[in-house]
């Protein structure tokens, strides 16, 4: 896919990849050889049926493709951007195993864009209304998608978003550059033309629990979808010195709030000229690129195992250094060290080797005694994961939860330890992908459905 050089995308937050025009998605769909039992199916987490989405496209009836590709997957255009078809789908087509395989997610894309860019996308739907309510706790991937497929079944849903605005981390936390927000704007503006009321500015929890949405407002079900927003830190000396983020907070500050407009946008974010960002996933890559675009001189990438074992997508990976993003492998912070102002000024870092296999299957990191290093770092950014808010399960006692604070449900249904109440996404699992927040999504929205129309 052609996208921007490198030498110009370091200069601002436009998209990077620009997209398949119409030739070019033609002629990739028509690689697809039509397999009589299509493995790459079974690689999609909400069973989106490639094989007829992508021959429609090879046969330039894009507005058919779409309508294939709305009756599984109302995001295919943040879909399409974001997740990992290299890991899922594309890993499955039998293309792959001599050459490259079919770009299915490249397709998504496009098909995605024709329907938004040529008004061509058509409301799905809705049943006749059942007299139901539904109360959706979030609005990022899990809780669009449970949205969708409950109002298409014909109940009155209702998404309370903590945010100003609705989207979850599709709109807080990955960067315009890789998935800009007028996308997820107009994804989010077809739910609401399929009837979904969104309340942001309410955080469940604290603003309202879930009891008082089941007894005092009236809903019948209600769908946990928050994610897992708690940012995870390192515990290690000087980590509160000023010029240290978690990504959570650098790329909200980024994103939601446009700090990289600052002043135009009233919220501050550091510049740091040499910035540290620790860890080794997409997250990782979305921070340490942001703060190339912020004009950083020098942006270190710290991971504690080698370049095999990051959970990055290999396409951002790439693409940070082409940014010049300086990649320091089998390397762990120590300590944080500051001046007398309490400012950060250093990372002082530990070498590792890898031993065994941890619980993840990947070779364990191991401290390689004395042997230390110090990087110059005004700013650093903690990228290590996140962990469940713990704000549902405190006000909701009877909730079951797990010893890392999920919340514990029946991998089928998504049902949680009170009737009527279930719950995907990261909020079950940890941190995952979008797509497999979508998939459980959607399995808790046959159950919710079942569950109302059982219900007297």
């Amino acid at each position: 896919m052609p996208q921007q050089p490198a030498e110009e995308r370091v200069g601002n937050f436009d998209e990077v990849p620009l997209g398949y025009d119409a030739e070019t998605a033609r002629a990739e769909g028509a690689r697809c050889i039509n397999c009589k039992a299509p493995k790459c199916v079974e690689g999609c987490p909400v069973g989106i049926d490639i094989p007829r989405f992508i021959r429609l496209i090879a046969e330039g009836k894009f507005q058919e493709s779409a309508a294939v590709m709305r009756e599984s997957n109302l995001l295919p255009a943040m879909c399409g951007r974001v997740c990992p078809q290299e890991e899922q789908c594309e890993r499955l087509c039998i293309l792959g195993v001599k050459g490259d395989p079919v770009a299915i997610g490249h397709l998504e894309r496009f098909i995605a864009d024709y329907e938004r860019l040529e008004g061509a996308g058509e409301i799905p739907e809705a049943a006749a209304p059942t007299g139901r309510k539904v109360a959706v706790v979030g609005s990022g991937p899990a809780g669009l998608t449970v949205a969708a497929d409950l109002a298409r079944m014909g109940h009155s849903v209702t998404i309370f978003e903590a945010f100003h605005e609705p989207g979850g981390v599709l709109i807080y936390g990955i960067p315009e550059f890789r998935l800009p927000k007028e996308i997820v704007r107009w994804e989010v503006d077809k739910l609401r033309k399929m009837g979904v009321t969104i309340q942001t500015n309410v955080l469940v929890g604290r603003t309202i629990t879930l009891e008082e949405l089941m007894k005092e407002q009236g809903f019948d079900a209600v769908f946990i979808g928050v994610g897992a927003g708690l940012p995870k830190f390192m515990k290690i000396p000087g980590e509160n010195l000023a010029g240290i983020y978690s990504a959570n907070e650098y790329l909200t500050r980024s994103n939601l709030m446009r700090a990289y407009r600052f002043p135009e946008y009233a919220t501050p974010l550091k510049r740091g000229r040499h910035v540290a960002v620790i860890g080794g996933g997409n997250v990782a890559m979305d921070s340490a690129r942001t703060a190339v675009r912020l004009g950083a001189e020098t942006v270190w990438l710290l991971y504690r195992r080698t370049r095999s074992e990051m959970p990055a997508r290999i396409e951002e990976v790439k693409r940070a250094e082409e940014e010049g993003v300086e990649m320091q492998f089998l390397v762990a912070p120590v300590e944080f060290l500051g001046d007398n102002r309490g400012q950060l000024v250093a990372v002082r870092c530990q070498r590792m080797k890898l031993g065994e296999p941890d619980s993840s299957g990947r070779p364990r990191p191991v401290p390689i005694p004395n042997d230390f290093f110090t990087l110059e770092a005004d700013a650093a950014v903690v990228a290590i994961g996140n962990d469940p808010n713990p704000l549902i399960g405190r006000t909701t006692p009877a909730l079951k939860r797990t010893t890392w604070g999920g919340v514990v449900v029946d991998e089928k249904t998504g049902a949680t330890s009170i009737p009527g109440v279930y719950a995907g996404g990261d909020i079950v699992t940890g941190a995952a992908t979008v797509i497999e927040a979508m998939g459980a999504a959607r399995r808790a929205a046959k159950a919710i459905d079942e569950y109302l129309r059982q219900k007297v």
